[in-house]
């Protein structure tokens, strides 16, 4: 396929992607009901409205909070994130007691989460009358917010694929041919350079990016501290180069890197909405910083000045001499008010070595007309193609980041998914162009044996573990690696019809009965001064919001509640816990296994845990697919296999 035919192509897919996701929320907004786009974590209903107040950015921002039942709150995994569009409606019904019979009536204003935490948002809105109406259906408990279509995103990916295909620019062609194309990437040849607190695969990565002149790929499987490398690695360009760009595909990979980069001295500006509130990173954004800067009072006194002679020149009392001389102080005000924000604009760029946002941020208007000589993108394997294209068009080479054997893109369309959307630009340089690539391969998380079957299918066996940790366990005589056969008990799974995910109830059951006798055997006592902490995944939402109901109704796992977490394989992705429990749900005779197929998934999923891993599901259903057969058998042969009977009737 040529490079025209491949773009041709990309912008195919992903205007069938966007077609999709508009039919789908229309759909959405149309004939499901309000109960059921709650359970889908897509709406809160009802809500209360907070004050509301200009931000730094001169934004006007009502703040808003979820008024549902606290137990169900904690049981939802939601959608709401900061940058994400949202629509309001309010129902003629009371919000306590509206099922899905209640008609939402959409107000016509388009908003923008800017930042959520916990069951509180704030959002974005445009104007104080907006804020006046959403307070009075809050004030009847009749005003719901959900997630609307975000155009935003398609627009700036498709827009960034018609600058590759119409583009003259000598620097960006010649990208676009090594990255898609035929051409080679050239490097040079530094002396290499002593890290001595890297291990060797990850000071190879760190030269590799120094030498890289157009492209270089660090692939970091799960535990190799592919963070640490990247970070190391920006310290190095950062030395040769003014300022860095700094991006990822999503908010929370954005603000897990500029964390780090802060906690090593480096000056980061954040622009975006970050999705940490720690005060370390609040600081680094680019509106606390914006209020920081010393002409930013000066600034806030031009803009108040300027509304209120806005205020007056909309008064019908105001006399014709009045409203000419509101105009001319209008017209200086604004002309002192743009000259100041471009000054404290340029400022803070001028005072960051590094700028980090996401992907699509990367097009905010704070960064049109800025390059930069190196742009690094963390997470790289999660991102669409064009997404990357998006922030690759502001630099004059990329460092890749990231690992394509853990979870792809998230495409909605199956059919686009299938013909192609979800691979990756990484997936398509690492595959084409090797030698950009340096793979890492000593892993600090995970004892050996559960370690070693990923290695084996997805990194050809060359991951080793750290001494220090590969034989590390929760118990002198514990198994690390642990199946709950539940093939002998007919275990079915349903169907949920309010999130329209899978669940497996009696799974669900055997999972927390099975925590419990863990924890019992090892002692509550130990697992409380020890702090071991607890992952509880399921490849399935449904599922994920049963065993979190669960756990919160089991009396004697209480003391440990803050220790356990429950969440989707995508909610774990980048984190570990000490001890992991998978539910695998799927239990049916015909070895039907679905969203089970997505091998990478499962990738994610098997390689959270540090010292032991316990896999619940059945493998007389599971076997069916040879990656499965295979997880078993490395079980059978370096775990346990416990295969639970019936309970005999007496």
């Amino acid at each position: 396929m040529t490079i025209s035919q491949h773009l041709a192509e990309q912008e195919r897919l992903l205007a069938m992607e966007y077609e999709y996701e508009k039919h789908e929320f229309e759909e959405l907004s149309r004939s499901i009901g309000i109960q059921r786009r709650i359970k889908q974590g897509k709406c809160w209903y009802p809500i209360a409205c907070g004050e509301t107040r200009y931000d730094a950015l001169n934004q006007i921002v009502i703040h808003i909070s979820n008024q549902r039942d606290t137990a169900d709150q904690e049981a939802i995994d939601h959608e709401f994130e900061p940058g994400r569009p949202v629509a309001f409606f309010y129902t003629d019904e009371d919000g306590t007691s509206a099922n899905d019979t209640a008609k939402p009536i959409f107000l016509p204003w388009q908003c923008q989460i800017s930042r959520v935490q916990d069951q509180r948002m704030r959002i974005v809105i445009p104007s104080m009358k907006v804020a006046d109406v959403l307070r009075q259906y809050a004030r009847d408990g009749r005003l719901g917010v959900q997630l609307s279509f975000d155009a935003t995103s398609h627009m700036v990916m498709r827009g960034a694929i018609h600058t590759l295909q119409e583009t003259d620019d000598p620097k960006i062609l010649a990208m676009r041919d090594i990255l898609i194309g035929q051409k080679e990437p050239s490097f040079r040849t530094e002396q290499p350079l002593s890290f001595p607190w890297l291990n060797p695969s990850q000071q190879k990565a760190v030269m590799k990016v120094v030498n890289a002149r157009e492209v270089a790929i660090v692939h970091g499987p799960p535990g190799t501290g592919k963070t640490t490398t990247l970070v190391e690695a920006i310290g190095e360009i950062l030395k040769r180069e003014t300022q860095v760009m700094v991006c990822a595909q999503s908010n929370a990979a954005v603000d897990w890197i500029a964390e780090q980069l802060l906690a090593r001295g480096i000056s980061v500006l954040r622009v975006g909405n970050p999705l940490r509130v720690s005060d370390s990173l609040l600081d680094a954004t680019y509106e606390r910083q914006y209020e920081a800067h010393p002409d930013y009072q000066d600034l806030w006194a031009i803009r108040r000045a300027e509304r209120e002679t806005i205020a007056k020149l909309s008064s019908r009392h105001a006399k014709p001499n009045e409203r000419r001389t509101a105009q001319v102080r209008l017209n200086r005000l604004r002309s002192c008010r743009t000259q100041l924000e471009i000054t404290i604009n340029e400022d803070l760029f001028a005072r960051n070595r590094v700028i980090a946002c996401t992907l699509i941020g990367s097009a905010a208007r704070v960064l049109e007309r800025r390059h930069f000589s190196t742009l690094f993108i963390d997470e790289a394997a999660q991102a669409f193609e064009a997404a990357c294209w998006a922030a690759i068009l502001k630099a004059d080479r990329v460092i890749l980041a990231g690992d394509h054997c853990q979870l792809p893109p998230t495409v909605k369309c199956i059919e686009a998914e299938r013909q192609g959307l979800a691979k990756t630009l990484m997936e398509i340089v690492a595959n084409g162009k090797p030698a950009c690539v340096e793979l890492l391969t000593t892993q600090y998380r995970m004892h050996r044996d559960i370690m070693q079957f990923s290695s084996d299918w997805f990194y050809h066996g060359q991951l080793l573990a750290a001494p220090e940790i590969a034989q590390r366990r929760i118990h002198e005589f514990d198994t690390p690696l642990v199946w709950i056969d539940t093939s002998q008990l007919g275990y079915e799974e349903q169907s949920n019809p309010l999130s329209q995910s899978r669940l497996n109830t009696s799974e669900g059951l055997l999972l927390v009965k099975t925590l419990r006798d863990y924890v019992r055997k090892l002692g509550m006592e130990r697992m409380l001064a020890d702090r071991v902490d607890f992952g509880i995944i399921s490849p399935y939402r449904g599922q994920v919001q049963l065993l979190r109901k669960l756990v919160r109704q089991s009396n004697f796992l209480k003391p440990l509640q803050s220790q356990i977490s429950v969440n989707t394989v995508d909610g774990f992705q980048g984190q570990e816990r000490d001890v992991i429990l998978i539910s695998m749900v799927r239990g049916n005779d015909k070895g039907r296994i679905g969203f089970l197929n997505d091998l990478r998934r499962m990738n994610v999923a098997i390689t959270r845990a540090r010292m032991k891993l316990i896999v619940l599901g059945d493998t007389t259903t599971l076997a069916h697919n040879p990656f499965y057969k295979k997880l078993i058998e490395h079980v059978a042969e370096h775990g346990k296999m416990v295969v639970v009977e019936p309970e005999k009737e007496d």
